[in-house]
């Protein structure tokens, strides 16, 4: 058994957080030090060693089939071990069908941050992944409560047996159940990474009900929330936890669904339409030159990054114009009643010494 356990974990709603604590309070069960900590609350950049021969935890949400970049900067940063054992964690968008509950998809969250720290010389003990709910809220409502409460209880004994099992020194590896659709899903994660994450980052607005409390600005784990002309300001930092939209009191933070379609989407392919004609008309590439497709492609995406930075710009100024306002806002499915906000649940923890 480990004298000490550390776990790191980020989190935008509290699912991983809450995991987090789970795990922890079955080592101090245990008579096992155990401490959390919240890599959006300290300095990232300058990472203290794990104390030698100490279990070291790493647990995160998934964000489009992987690890959100907030967790994978911070383990490509962690410093280097000479043997401490490591688990690693991810929570997914799981879901309940009556009496059956359905898991989620990895994609590479656990396997390109176990590669990571297998190359910075730590011993891999345990993979497993938790299915709690969903709090994508910009693609779904909000699970019921009462769905919420019965996935949580699943969960906690799920993570508890997991704990258990790592803290006695063994070895589980439960994630290998899940590599084929893991693989099958890794394009995914690989383009969300580089294009989709950006495009979500961008749906974020504040309607009139804002009244400029700052509660999302000071919260966003990341600080990607900034104040430009008097009002909240997504940047590309945005991890697209939703902590803002499920924390906002007035509810006053919604997706537009509009901005996504209208611009990011039909702007963007038709300027690719058009890029593409230009290239057919005045460039011939000889067959087999991959050089010139490559760099083709490159600027292909190149512009269509500049069209998301330029027209979210605009997007954001004219949202100062109540008419221009009001169109997005009726164009957002989120505005809606039933559309309910995430919770997690207050009921399954207990709260740890100094969190």
């Amino acid at each position: 058994m480990p004298s000490q356990l550390t776990i790191y974990f980020f989190s935008g709603t509290g699912n991983a957080r809450n995991v987090a604590r789970w795990f922890a309070e079955t080592a101090l069960e245990r008579d096992i030090t155990a401490e959390t900590i919240d890599i959006a609350k300290i300095d990232r950049k300058n990472i203290q060693p794990p104390p030698t021969n100490s279990l070291v935890g790493f647990i995160s949400p998934t964000h489009g089939f992987n690890y959100p970049p907030a967790m994978m900067y911070f383990i490509f940063r962690f410093p280097r071990s000479k043997g401490n054992r490591v688990f690693l964690m991810n929570t997914r968008a799981g879901l309940k069908l009556s009496k059956w509950f359905v898991p989620g998809l990895s994609g590479l969250a656990l396997w390109l941050s176990s590669l990571i720290l297998l190359l910075k010389g730590y011993r891999i003990v345990g993979l497993r992944s938790i299915d709690l709910p969903s709090n994508w809220i910009s693609f779904h409502p909000g699970v019921k409560e009462k769905v919420v409460e019965s996935i949580y209880s699943h969960c906690k004994s799920i993570t508890i047996a997991f704990a258990g099992k790592i803290l006695s020194g063994k070895k589980v590896y439960t994630a290998f159940r899940d590599i084929i659709q893991d693989i099958l899903v890794s394009p995914v994660s690989i383009g969300y990474f580089f294009v989709g994450r950006f495009i979500l980052a961008k749906s974020f607005y504040a309607t009139n009900a804002c009244d400029k409390c700052d509660l999302c600005i000071n919260n966003c784990p990341v600080k990607a929330i900034l104040t430009v002309d008097n009002r909240p300001f997504w940047s590309y930092r945005c991890e697209s936890c939703m902590r803002c939209m499920n924390d906002c009191p007035k509810r006053a933070i919604e997706t537009s669904h509009g901005y996504i379609i209208g611009i990011m989407c039909l702007l963007n392919i038709w300027l690719l339409m058009w890029f593409w004609q230009f290239v057919d008309r005045f460039i011939t590439i000889p067959a087999g030159n991959g050089w010139v497709e490559v760099v083709l492609t490159i600027i292909r995406w190149g512009l269509t990054f500049v069209v998301m930075v330029v027209s979210y710009r605009i997007y954001h100024y004219l949202l100062r114009i109540p008419g221009v306002r009001q169109l997005f806002y009726f164009t957002s499915i989120t505005r809606y009643k039933f559309w309910r906000r995430y919770k997690p649940s207050r009921k399954m923890i207990s709260q740890l010494p100094g969190n």
